[in-house]
């Protein structure tokens, strides 16, 4: 490319941009913060504070050095974009305007130098010296216009884009550099700059799909580094080349459309992108359908549009029943879909037919037949079976069933089963064989959705269902139940009450008269005839009675036939009491206290009937007139019709427990009354009225019943100790007697006896066992190996103490003696058997007591004398008897 080299011209100094309309071409692809231009404005006085803004802030923003950025990322529409760059003196507030308008660049592969001389050249403002007249300016900013390089060049590299020079460079020598992304920031070394000669050059092929334009700043300087010119921005626009295919962003589509759609009718968008740029022919993209399976009923059933991907039917008879699916093969090329030079690719659209509701459900039979025993509800009586072609588990192919005949009353209705969608008749209220013996039902079956529209439901979605009724023995009932009577207590027992009869409604079979039984009476009050139910009582009602609420007694009965199965029923008997005066009234409470003077010592009772009115209420109240002391010391005054006030007429009583009888007559006809005992305790009182004796009063006055119970426990107690002296007399006794019977000589109180053992012998007498039990004894224990210690021989321990017994002990104590002996001798490790396995043919080596060979164990045992055993004392007298009691 030829080097642009950047000048200016001397003219009259007029502050202002130069121009109303500025135009610039800019690239299509505009990124935020791209810088675009370079507007000019030139200032008189070199001091002024210039603040540019835009018309457009939201596009477009404009540096303090004049520099056009982009705010946002967007694509330059064909046509010229316009907006009004505004500069104003910060000082004066004086604001200037110019229009700029942005021209996209059209595409080509390329730039030639006849291309760059069209490129518009953008000048930098002029700025006054210090040092010249106010009419003289110095030239001192330079631009080089935005430079167009195709991406993927195959060099030769590195590739010379532009030459950059300042009309300085005759006084000076300078030196130029490039700064920014690509040339000393990441990526590093893509764009390098002869530092002498300013000429710019690329370094290896560009990619628009990583980089789409760097934004490079040159700079000149002198040899010592001072800035000769102000930084100028440099755009490189990557020019796309087409490299790359279109991708789906899917390699498989699903799609849906309704069975029996019209043509036109939009299934679904397949997208592929291209990286390439989308503005240019490189990126944009056509869409077409390849191929199509099946091709039934025609091999054309879809369209795509070429541009969108949308995806459209063109063709009628979409039917599921017979297709259910179509795959299609949809091809996306760039270049706008030519064939020759654009890079195509392909991806796959399965599209599933769904179902609509063409076809309607159908009956598999005209009639249907079920039968259905009387009274019984919730039972399945028939099912109903129906074909549907449509998709089945949808709502195009569920069935419901709707009676449209045969049933007034209810009795039956019909559920669908999900699984096989076969009509369930059910029982849903109770059928009376003696009033219907068969039902005739008429029966629709349709879907949860209406049918599509045209089609209609043809004569076999209607079915009639013939119920038959069957007969069966059903339980007899009361009539009616439950059934109330009248009746005053105190009624006698074996009066008769009324009479209660049930009914069979089993009209048609032969059967017997009903049977009749008590099922629930709790007072036991009434008892039933079994052959005609008339009910008499067997005790006195009473309407007092705790079986008796709210006046209201019920009495269950049992009506049974003889049928097969036999069956029951019950009815309930109510009794509504009507009451007499038959209880008088009481005294409540039955206790009271009350201080010993006559002030305070009032006492509230209050009268309490069973009875209800008119037989209770109001009550006169009266003391009787004997003995004397009671309307002597007491007065007793009503106070309302229940409630009665007792009181002192003397104005002082000893303190104690006193009856006071009370006389209560009620309102009934004729009355009743009672005398009715009120015990009252009278007590001395505090300035209160409290009782401050009432501990003693308590006790003065023990009832019977606490009487009896103090006289209870005592005579327990005297009894367990009788027990306890005759026990320890009886003990006292036996001990004495266990005394008389041991003999002197054979007390063994001062010996242990040791039985079952093998290694020992008896250790209480003067035989010198320990020949035969240890025969190592001679040798020291304290020299004898530890290995050769026989398993049975006596442990050396330390010797056990055991218990010594007094001279003169109770014979009680002989019990206690030998368990301490039989303790100590567990404990003791050296009694044997030592706990330890006994070995009995063991003979040992160099024994004192010889061996036992030369012991004639062959002898009989009749040859020997054993009168010396009686020698030996009473503990080998039965051996003695054994041995040396001759043939006996």
């Amino acid at each position: 490319q030829a080097p642009i080299k950047a000048t200016c011209e001397d003219t009259s100094c007029k502050t202002g941009f130069p121009e109303d309309v500025h135009s610039a071409v800019v690239s299509r692809s505009v990124h935020g913060g791209q810088p675009l231009l370079n507007v000019r404005f030139r200032s008189c006085d070199g001091n002024k504070k210039i603040h540019f803004g835009s018309s457009e802030p939201e596009d477009f923003r404009v540096g303090e050095d004049g520099v056009v950025y982009a705010e946002r990322s967007f694509q330059l529409s064909a046509e010229p974009t316009e907006f009004v760059v505004s500069a104003q003196d910060k000082e004066t507030q004086q604001e200037w305007q110019m229009r700029v308008k942005l021209t996209p660049e059209p595409a080509f592969t390329g730039t030639s130098e006849k291309d760059q001389r069209k490129i518009e050249e953008i000048i930098f403002p002029w700025q006054q010296s210090k040092h010249s007249s106010p009419l003289k300016r110095q030239k001192r900013d330079w631009v080089i216009p935005p430079i167009n390089l195709p991406e993927n060049s195959k060099g030769p590299f590195p590739q010379e884009l532009v030459r950059i020079r300042s009309d300085r460079d005759k006084s000076l020598s300078l030196r130029y550099s490039v700064t920014g992304p690509g040339a000393d920031q990441p990526p590093t070394g893509i764009f390098i700059i002869n530092p002498i000669s300013g000429q710019l050059s690329v370094t290896k092929p560009l990619d628009r799909e990583q980089i789409a334009s760097f934004h490079l700043r040159a700079h000149a300087v002198d040899v010592n580094g001072n800035q000769v010119e102000n930084p100028i921005d440099i755009v490189i626009n990557v020019i796309d080349m087409n490299d790359n295919r279109p991708e789906f962003l899917h390699q498989v589509w699903n799609g849906t459309v309704p069975e029996g759609s019209k043509p036109g009718t939009y299934v679904m968008t397949v997208t592929a992108i291209d990286a390439d740029d989308p503005n240019a022919q490189n990126g944009m993209l056509r869409y077409r359908i390849v191929s199509q399976a099946p091709s039934s009923p025609s091999p054309n059933m879809f369209t795509i549009n070429n541009e969108t991907g949308d995806i459209i039917t063109v063709a009628a008879g979409l039917d599921r029943e017979k297709v259910q699916q179509y795959t299609l093969i949809i091809q996306a090329t760039d270049m706008e879909g030519n064939p020759t030079y654009g890079l195509s690719n392909t991806a796959t659209a399965v599209i599933a037919v769904t179902d609509v509701n063409d076809n309607p459900p159908e009956f598999t039979a005209m009639t249907f037949y079920g039968e259905v025993p009387e009274n019984r509800v919730d039972v399945i009586v028939a099912n109903l079976t129906v074909t549907d072609k449509d998709q089945p588990h949808t709502p195009a192919w569920n069935a419901m069933y709707r009676m449209t005949g045969g049933d007034p009353t209810g009795r039956f209705t019909i559920l669908t089963d999900p699984n096989s969608n076969d009509g369930l008749v059910t029982v849903v209220k109770p059928i009376d064989f003696e009033t219907n013996r068969m039902f005739v039902l008429t029966v629709a079956a349709e879907n949860q959705v209406p049918l599509a529209k045209g089609i209609q439901h043809p004569p076999q979605s209607t079915a009639t269902v013939s119920i038959t009724v069957i007969d069966v023995n059903e339980s007899p009932y009361f009539v009616p139940n439950p059934k109330l009577v009248r009746q005053e207590e105190g009624l006698l027992a074996g009066s008769m009450l009324t009479t209660f009869t049930a009914q069979d409604p089993d009209r048609y079979m032969q059967q017997t008269s009903l049977r009749y039984s008590k099922l629930y009476d709790p007072a036991n009050w009434l008892k039933i005839d079994p052959v005609n139910g008339q009910i008499t009582t067997t005790a006195v009602l009473d309407r007092e009675s705790i079986y008796v609420q709210n006046n209201m007694y019920n009495a269950t009965f049992l009506a049974s036939d003889n049928g097969i199965p036999p069956m029951s029923g019950t009815g309930t008997l109510q009794i509504y009491l009507l009451d007499i005066n038959d209880n008088a009234p009481q005294v409540h409470p039955k206790e009271a206290t009350t201080c010993e003077t006559l002030q305070p010592n009032a006492i509230n009772i209050t009268a309490v009937d069973p009875d209800i009115d008119p037989n209770a209420g109001p009550f006169a109240f009266e003391l009787p007139d004997t003995p004397a002391s009671i309307k002597r010391n007491w007065t007793i005054v009503r106070i309302s019709g229940d409630h009665a006030q007792l009181s002192l007429r003397i104005r002082f009583l000893e303190a104690g427990i006193y009856d006071v009888p009370i006389v209560i007559t009620d309102s009934g006809n004729p009355h009743a009354s009672s005398t009715s005992l009120l015990k009252v305790k009278v007590c001395q009182c505090d300035i209160n009225g409290d009782c401050t004796d009432v501990d003693r009063i308590v006790g003065a006055g023990l009832g019977t019943g606490a009487i009896i119970a103090i006289l209870l426990c005592i005579i327990i107690l005297l009894i367990l100790v009788l027990m306890f002296v005759v026990w320890m007399k009886r003990r006292d006794k036996e001990r004495q007697a266990k005394q008389l019977l041991i003999d002197p000589e054979d007390d063994v109180r001062d010996n242990i006896l040791k039985y079952d053992e093998e290694g020992g012998g008896e250790e209480d007498q003067d035989y010198d066992l320990s020949q035969l039990q240890q025969p190592d004894t001679v040798e020291p224990d304290a020299i004898k190996p530890v290995g050769i210690r026989r398993l049975d021989e006596r442990p050396i321990h330390a010797e056990p103490q055991y218990p010594v017994r007094s001279a003169a002990p109770h014979p009680g104590d002989i019990g206690d003696f030998i368990n301490e002996g039989l303790k100590a001798a567990d404990n003791d490790p050296t009694a044997p058997p030592y706990d330890s396995l006994l070995v009995f043919d063991y003979e040992g080596s160099g024994s004192t007591a010889g061996s036992l060979s030369s012991l004639n164990s062959s002898s009989s045992g009749g040859e020997q004398d054993y009168d010396y055993l009686n020698d030996w004392g009473p503990r080998f007298k039965k051996l003695a008897d054994m041995y040396g009691g001759g043939d006996d």
